[in-house]
């Protein structure tokens, strides 16, 4: 999925994917998108270990940008989000999502989205659910 022309305003403009160090990487498939992110001050809990709500966090940002690019002109919000953390990443890891595209309606966006760790240990497994609606008028 390309996501290039979205990277400009998702760096430009203050948000969580900016705080906790987000980078979005666009894929040759039109149902997939990946995003990366280090392990670090920013997104890990006082014992060293990335936070399972960071985790969290990156699962949605991410099906937030794939939904926006299949989207263009609409915003994509998360309604649902579900995970289930198996293993832990350490500060100074670096984690990639994987998401993949489960349903695309008119409305509603079903993404599956598989975290791991630089070893490709799959560290959380999530499920978002966005809906799709008209941008406000100005």
């Amino acid at each position: 999925m390309d996501i290039e022309h979205l990277k400009d305003t998702l760096t430009r403009l203050d948000g969580l994917s900016n705080l906790l160090g987000m980078e979005f990487i666009s894929t040759p498939e039109d149902d997939t998108c990946m995003a990366r992110m280090q392990v670090d001050e920013r997104n890990k809990q006082p014992f060293g270990f990335l936070a399972g709500g960071a985790s969290l966090a990156l699962a949605e940002n991410l099906a937030g940008v794939g939904s926006m690019a299949l989207c263009p002109g609409k915003i994509c919000v998360g309604i649902n989000v579900s995970g289930s953390h198996v293993r832990s990443a350490l500060e100074g890891d670096t984690v990639t999502a994987y998401a993949h595209l489960q349903y695309k309606g008119r409305t509603l966006h079903e993404w599956h989205i598989d975290i791991k760790n630089s070893s490709d240990d799959l560290i959380s497994t999530v499920q978002v659910t966005n809906y799709v609606m008209d941008a406000p008028k100005e």
